[in-house]
C-alpha cells in the first residue's frame, strides 16, 4: 500500500504543476498533504516531495525544475513521457475514486481485466537474466495449431489490452507473441544470451498500428475521410501518431497517416466503417471492400 501512496503523491504533484506554471514550495507540499489525507495519509515532509519529484524525472521522464523565487515548474518532457503520464493520472482519479464511498456510487470505471499467464514470473526472470526460454505457443490463424518455439525474450509490450512477448527466434528473427497464447514455459539455464540493447522498443512500432512490425511491409502513405461525427472522435483521439488533418468542414474531415497496413489496423478502420472513406492506397480500399462484402455476404436475409 505505501508504494501505491507513493504514485498517488506523484501524480498529484504532475496534477498541480499541469494546472499552473509555477507553484511555491509551501503551497506544491500543502497541496499534496491535502489531496493525501484524503486518503487517510499521514502529512508529507518537503523532503518527501523532492524525492518524488526526482523518481518523477527517473520513472516517467518529466523533469521538475525549482525557481528560486517563484517555485517549482515543468521544466521538461522526454520522448513517451506522455504516456506515462496519462497512466499515472488515470491510476490517480481511479484510486480517488475508490477511496470516497460516495463517488464509488456515482462514477464508473471500466476495468479491463488481463489474461495474465501462469508462467508470466518466468518470462520476466529470464528477461531479467537474459535466458532463452522454450514453450508452446496457440497459433490462432491456423486453427488453434500449438508450435513449439524457442525465443530469447528482451521485452513486454503491451498493446490494445493484452501482453506480448518480444524477442529472437532461432532464424535471428524478432517475433511478438501473445503471452496469453503461451504455455508450458521452460527456462533454460545453461547459456544467457547477449541482450541486443540496440533495439529501441519504443522506436520499434512506430510505423504501425498495433503489435505487428513486419519490416517487409512499406510505411505507406494513407489518407481517410470521415463525416463530421466519427471525425470529432477522429481528431480527439487520433489513429496514429502521424495523424495529420488535411481539410476539416461541416461535412467530415480528412486525415493523413504514414504506418506499415497491418491486420491491426484494417479492424480499427472497421470499427468506424458507418462513416470512413479510403482515399489511398488503393490496396487498402480493396482489402476492407473485402471485408465489407463477406460480410455482408454471410449477413444477407435469405428469405427476402
Amino acid at each position: 500500500m505505501a508504494k501505491d501512496y507513493q504514485i498517488i503523491r506523484l501524480a498529484v504533484i504532475i496534477n498541480k504543476l499541469n494546472a499552473r506554471k509555477y507553484i511555491p514550495t509551501a503551497e506544491l507540499v500543502d497541496g499534496v498533504n491535502v489531496a493525501m489525507r484524503l486518503r487517510g495519509c499521514k502529512d508529507c515532509s518537503l523532503r518527501t516531495v523532492q524525492r518524488d519529484i526526482n523518481a518523477i524525472a527517473e520513472l516517467f521522464g518529466i523533469e521538475i525544475g525549482n525557481d528560486k523565487s517563484r517555485g517549482y515548474y515543468i521544466a521538461e518532457r522526454h520522448e513517451n513521457a506522455d504516456r506515462y503520464e496519462d497512466l499515472l493520472l488515470n491510476f490517480e482519479l481511479l484510486s480517488s475514486i475508490d477511496a470516497d464511498s460516495t463517488l464509488q456510487k456515482y462514477v464508473v470505471a471500466e476495468h479491463h481485466a488481463y489474461k495474465v499467464n501462469g508462467d508470466f514470473h518466468l518470462m520476466l526472470e529470464a528477461i531479467r537474466r537474459c535466458l532463452t526460454i522454450e514453450f508452446d505457443y496457440c497459433l490462432v490463424r491456423q486453427g488453434g495449431k500449438i508450435a513449439h518455439f524457442r525465443l530469447k525474450p528482451h521485452f513486454l509490450k503491451e498493446s490494445q489490452q493484452r501482453w506480448y512477448l518480444v524477442g529472437y527466434n532461432e532464424k535471428d528473427e524478432l517475433r511478438s507473441l501473445g503471452i496469453d497464447r503461451i504455455s508450458n514455459v521452460e527456462v533454460d539455464e545453461s547459456v544467457p544470451f547477449r541482450r541486443n540493447d540496440s533495439i529501441d522498443i519504443r522506436r520499434l512500432f512506430d510505423e504501425c498500428y498495433g503489435i505487428w512490425n513486419n519490416p517487409s511491409d512499406p510505411v505507406e502513405e494513407i489518407i481517410l475521410r470521415y463525416d463530421a461525427l466519427d471525425g470529432a472522435f477522429i481528431k480527439t483521439l487520433p489513429l496514429h501518431k502521424s495523424q495529420e488533418i488535411l481539410e476539416d468542414g461541416e461535412d467530415g474531415i480528412t486525415v493523413r497517416l504514414h504506418l506499415r497496413v497491418t491486420n491491426d489496423f484494417v479492424m480499427a478502420l472497421l470499427s468506424r466503417s458507418r462513416s470512413v472513406t479510403v482515399v489511398k492506397p488503393d490496396s487498402l480500399r480493396e482489402r476492407l471492400c473485402g471485408v465489407w462484402k463477406a460480410a455482408l455476404e454471410r449477413n444477407k436475409n435469405d428469405t427476402a
